[in-house]
């Protein structure tokens, strides 16, 4: 079975990167390609700005460590394609999901009241990091490691 294509949001990652708790879980997830998470200029673009942030005083050093062995190393990136405003509270949550629709994943894991809220878009899951870790759609999935040689950096 093939790995299940998830797009995170930016404070999951964040969170799972910086802070571990339930989001850190989905660290191994990713890593032992359980997971295969999908990204966008868009939203790496919205990472490293919130890794910038000065209370969470990362050097640049610290922040390029995160982005090039924690995160590029394992995430596929897709170009996101323009549309029509989704989430109309907050228009900046639309990357996430159109980064989900090119890339044909089927869950976005988001601890975001915006997207939340919605629970589905089109054929699309969207669930916290806890209800996405209780489901266990990710046990199943064939662990391998990471094909470096066919992997669409983000960079």
């Amino acid at each position: 079975m093939r790995s299940l294509r998830v797009v995170m949001d930016t404070n999951v990652l964040v969170s799972a990167l910086l802070f571990g708790g339930t989001p850190g879980k989905l660290i191994p997830l990713w890593q032992e390609g359980r997971i295969k998470p999908y990204t966008s200029q868009e939203i790496l673009d919205e990472v490293l700005r919130v890794l910038a942030y000065p209370r969470f005083n990362l050097s640049e050093q610290e922040i390029d460590y995160l982005l090039y062995q924690e995160i590029l190393p394992f995430f596929y990136s897709v170009q996101e394609q323009p549309g029509p405003v989704i989430v109309k509270e907050d228009p900046s949550d639309d990357h996430f999901i159109r980064c989900a629709m090119v890339a044909q994943a089927r869950i976005i894991i988001s601890g975001d009241q915006h997207l939340l809220s919605l629970k589905n878009y089109e054929h699309i899951s969207i669930v916290s990091p806890a209800d996405f870790l209780r489901s266990k759609r990710w046990a199943y999935r064939s662990v391998h490691p990471t094909n470096h040689r066919n992997h669409h950096r983000a960079y």
